[in-house]
């Protein structure tokens, strides 16, 4: 249920805070008040797109937020836990548009995409008299509306759980084949793991293959490069590293003779001398035992290919290669033994298949005859809101091969509103008077099935007087028993049958124009009607025709 609208710099209103009550709320006023600014701001924070023209004039920015009472509404619960939005039991809508264009939304203080809030908002509020957000026009809603209405709350879930099931087992398939057929799926792994156990390598051995192909493509580099090495350090030049330390050694060990203390001298350099010669063995060992077999080359250039064509095929690097065959082949040992499992999962599914279309059907046959009863129920409402015509419900086959968790049919409401034309699907119905009086039969019809709190309906008197008139107000008000209802009238009997009553005035200056939006209390109320029965000049005897419709509606109920 809506609790309260704040609206701020939005359109010609420059800050409004109003508060409902459960049952029918009106909004009067002159014409051209602004009536309807409600509900447009209530369309904004069920996310309908908005402008910059929404900005009041010479202001930055629009405000408008809403606070809703949704205890004992699980699946609203449930859908803020699984958008992450909860917070406890409340729900606060709110949105900015600023006056160069830019939106943002809010729900429960947490910044939010204009899909969430609308996927929020058509949970919340029905508004009936406007095409832009109206979840009744919705075929995936019109259905879940006719299976409400039937009572086929049961048979929609062991339908769903069916459908559930039978996707459920075909996942496992899936999961079990990789989507294949089973056979072919074991020759593709068993072809695959062939080819990768010829090749692929564990790290080690891939690091030892890099290392010998990164030697022998150097293999002159090398060579060169350690007959340099050991020229300098054991060469016949003058200056070998060899040379020098002998030299240096005997020097050290001659100024030894003269003062001990440099005997340590004399032994560093002396262990110098033979790192130096281990180094010069090292070496000479390295040149005798360097490979410079370009055939070896070759064949470790040709094996880093079929490696490097095998990491392109499999999108894995080429060091990956090997635990990619061991997860094939954990895939392939799990299929080779799944044979019994498929058999009993196919066994199930076509079991499930079975039940499900046992259901389908049942639920098919229920569909069609609550169906008829709600087609016979909106079109004798029609009558009564002076509407000629009448009101249908289609059911197709949805065409699906697999099972569907909505069951079989798709729904589509038809109506027609001149006698002798054929029915057209009610979201082409392009009059807002018509469309809100046919959502106002359609939700009479099937009081207490839509799960929406808060309805609106703007316009749903729009072409209709007298008796006609007063039957929308009872209807409307009817309807309030079971959910909260908000009208914009411009019609006394229809403000009579109100529990709660709002009126809309607008004043200029030549500066600029001012909406002002207050609630009416009983003494308010009876003048209010009075003006909307009698126009400018109010007489006793409109003031005791107004007090009379106020009276009547209440002891009506």
């Amino acid at each position: 249920m809506l609790e309260t609208l704040y609206v701020k710099d939005f359109a010609i209103v420059e800050h409004a805070e109003i508060h409902f009550g459960e049952g029918l709320t009106v909004v009067t006023g002159e014409t051209g008040a602004g009536k309807s600014l409600l509900v447009d701001a209530l369309l904004l924070l069920a996310g309908s797109r908005g402008d910059s023209g929404l900005v009041r004039h010479g202001c930055d920015r629009a405000e408008l937020s809403a606070r809703f009472v949704i205890d004992g509404r699980e699946d609203l619960l449930a859908w803020l836990r699984a958008e992450a939005l909860d917070d406890d039991s409340a729900c606060e809508l709110r949105r900015v548009i600023r006056s160069e264009g830019s939106s943002r939304a809010w729900i429960n203080g947490r910044p939010v995409a204009l899909a969430q809030l609308k996927a929020l908002g058509e949970r919340l509020i029905e508004i009936h008299g406007q095409h832009e957000h109206q979840t009744l026009l919705d075929r995936a809603a019109q259905l879940d509306l006719l299976d409400a209405f039937g009572g086929h709350d049961e048979a929609r879930r062991t339908v769903a759980g069916l459908a559930q099931d039978w996707r459920r087992r075909q996942a496992r398939v899936a999961e079990l084949t990789g989507g294949t057929d089973h056979a072919e799926r074991i020759d593709w792994l068993s072809h695959q793991l062939a080819e990768l156990d010829r090749h692929a390598l564990d790290a080690d051995a891939f690091a030892a293959l890099e290392e010998n192909h990164r030697r022998l493509a150097n293999a002159g580099q090398l060579v060169q490069g350690c007959a340099n090495l050991a020229e300098r350090i054991d060469g016949d030049g003058e200056f070998a590293l060899s040379r020098l330390l002998h030299r240096a050694q005997a020097d050290a060990l001659r100024l030894t003779e003269l003062d001990p203390r440099l005997g340590a001298v004399a032994e560093l350099l002396d262990a110098a001398r033979i790192q130096v010669e281990e180094a010069g063995d090292t070496l000479g060992r390295y040149q005798d035992a360097l490979d410079l077999d370009p055939e070896r080359l070759a064949e470790i250039e040709a094996q880093l290919t079929r490696l490097h064509e095998l990491s392109r095929k499999h999108r894995r690097p080429m060091a990956e290669l090997k635990p990619l065959a061991d997860e094939l082949r954990a895939e392939l040992d799990t299929l080779r033994g799944a044979g019994d499992e498929l058999a009993r999962l196919h066994g199930e599914c076509a079991r499930i298949a079975a039940d499900y279309a046992s259901a389908a059907d049942a639920l098919s046959a229920a569909r069609a005859q609550a169906g008829e009863r709600l087609a016979a129920s909106v079109t004798a409402l029609m009558a009564e809101l002076g509407m000629a015509g009448r009101f249908e419900v289609q059911l197709e086959s949805g065409g699906d091969a697999e099972p569907a968790a909505a069951g079989r049919e798709r729904c589509e409401f038809l109506v027609s509103t001149n006698p002798g034309q054929p029915p057209r699907a009610l979201r082409k119905v392009a009059s807002g008077g018509e469309l809100s009086r046919i959502g106002l039969a359609i939700e009479v019809a099937a009081l207490g099935a839509d799960a929406t709190g808060t309805m609106v309906f703007d316009e749903v008197d729009s072409g209709v007087g007298g008796a006609v008139a007063e039957i929308v107000g009872q209807k409307l008000r009817r309807l309030a028993a079971g959910c909260q209802v908000l009208c914009v009238t411009h019609l006394p009997q229809v403000a009579a049958q109100a529990h709660h009553h709002l009126r809309v005035a607008k004043s200029s200056d030549a500066d600029s124009t001012r909406v002002q939006i207050e609630a009416l209390d009983e003494g308010a109320r009876r003048d209010e009607v009075a003006r909307m029965l009698g126009g400018v000049e109010i007489t006793r005897q409109t003031l005791a025709h107004a007090r009379q419709m106020l009276d009547s509606a209440r002891q009506d109920g």
